[in-house]
């Protein structure tokens, strides 16, 4: 994907949003989305996969990495399901046209009723262990359904450089563990048992995974597909559920691994499994969303501290958590622009980029060198697509921002409001504005 276009078509957007007064002093915070490069991305997903196999192939799209409407609407358009991991997901996605038969249900604490529900619905559901197998027991006997349902499984290969996104350790809470005493016959005989049980999830983790520890973990779940499908004595297992997770560039506008290379790996690596022999699924989220989105934010103050500039802005904690409270494993990427939305020129100075909460803590960039900062001017941080601005966090009962979807054409940029800007009042009524004690 071409990154050199994606940010032209950025640049026109920050100036398109400054003159259309998206952004200014009374709305000093906003949120683009690149509706081109969205689209980019689910074609180039698609097509990676189409590339390397011809068995059926549903692209659920992770709502937990951009839980708006509108975007899952526009995702369903160009082909992708959902997978949801709470009630509140399952929602979205039904509000978004996505039917059941594309939606899948992860999780590793599903209710009895959100287990009814999926089941009533027909939403594919993926047990994370053996006492909600045991609840799927119990609802399955008890009225037929249309689902299909898998096993989710951990095949133990490890970490990558982020522990908290690394869900195939030898104690992550996800699935069943593969090495664990017990566990591969306990799994084995769970299909063997159970006729309807046709699907096998795994997932080993996402940003700081690498590309081969993936490819691991889907090698160990085809290998665990192939024993069960021989020990029952016919194919049980029809579907693997691949999960997702490809990690995203943060460092430029490149787009680095691509899901071409990812597909063409697995291919080489676990070659069995793109026979046409299984029907797959994949999960992917933040690959997908990160690069095509911009949290726009004013100057109010500039400053200097200890002789060190300070840009205070209006996008800290509230837009950017991850980045805030572990910069070291999330940096993000500033640019700078001038108070009419034009790229910033001039020699780059060292300075912070500071978001309004009240603690020390909440900064965007520490020691960044970028064109100074002035106010009025606006910073601009880049791939927040995917687990940003979307999750807003109410410190200071700051308000989400407007997010904005972008198209650019001949004749101009045109935006679309995908959430309107949170008013005042919508917060008070949030904070049991109406209730008593």
């Amino acid at each position: 994907m071409d990154g050199t276009e994606a940010a032209a078509r950025r640049d026109q957007a920050v100036r398109a949003a400054v003159e259309q007064g998206l952004v200014g002093p009374d709305a000093p915070l906003a949120a683009l989305l690149d509706v081109t490069g969205i689209r980019a991305s689910a074609a180039a997903l698609t097509s990676a996969f189409a590339a390397v196999t011809d068995a059926p192939v549903l692209h659920a799209f992770a709502v937990k990495a951009c839980p708006l409407v509108p975007v899952l609407r526009l995702l369903a358009g160009e082909g992708l399901g959902a997978e949801v991991a709470s009630p509140g997901e399952l929602a979205l996605a039904r509000a978004a046209g996505i039917g059941p038969e594309r939606t899948v249900l992860d999780s590793p604490a599903k209710t009895p009723a959100e287990l009814r529900e999926a089941l009533a619905l027909g939403v594919a559901v993926n047990a994370d262990n053996p006492q909600e197998l045991a609840r799927l027991d119990a609802l399955v006997a008890a009225s037929a359904t249309a689902s299909p349902l898998g096993l989710r499984v951990n095949p133990q290969l490890g970490a990558g450089s982020i522990s908290a996104l690394s869900t195939a350790t030898a104690t992550s809470k996800f699935g069943v563990g593969l090495r664990d005493e017990g566990a591969r016959e306990w799994v084995v005989a769970a299909y063997a048992a159970r006729p309807w049980l046709t699907r096998l999830h795994t997932h080993t983790g996402s940003q700081g995974v690498p590309l081969t520890l993936m490819a691991e973990g889907v090698r160990a779940a085809y290998e665990l597909a192939e024993e069960v499908n021989a020990r029952v004595g016919r194919r049980r297992i029809d579907t693997v559920d691949l999960g997702g997770g490809l990690p995203v560039n943060f460092a430029s506008d490149e787009t680095s691994p691509t899901y071409q290379e990812y597909a063409r790996l697995l291919r080489t690596e676990v070659p069995g499994l793109f026979d046409g022999s299984y029907a797959l699924v994949t999960e992917f989220g933040r690959s997908l969303l990160a690069k095509h989105g911009t949290v726009l934010a004013r100057v109010e103050y500039a400053k200097t501290a200890g002789g060190r500039p300070i840009a205070v802005t209006h996008a800290g904690v509230q837009v950017a958590a991850r980045t805030v409270y572990a910069p070291a494993s999330w940096p993000l990427r500033i640019a700078a622009y001038d108070s009419s939305g034009r790229p910033k020129s001039g020699p780059p100075v060292l300075q912070d980029v500071a978001g309004p909460a009240c603690f020390a803590g909440d900064l965007l960039a520490q020691a960044r060198l970028l064109p100074r900062l002035d106010q009025g001017d606006y910073a601009a941080v880049l791939d927040t697509g995917a687990y940003g601005f979307a999750h807003h966090y109410a410190y200071n009962s700051l308000a989400r921002p407007g997010v904005y979807g972008f198209t650019v054409s001949r004749s101009g940029t045109h935006f679309a409001v995908v959430r309107a800007p949170q008013t005042i009042e919508e917060i008070v009524a949030e904070s049991g504005g109406n209730a008593t004690l």
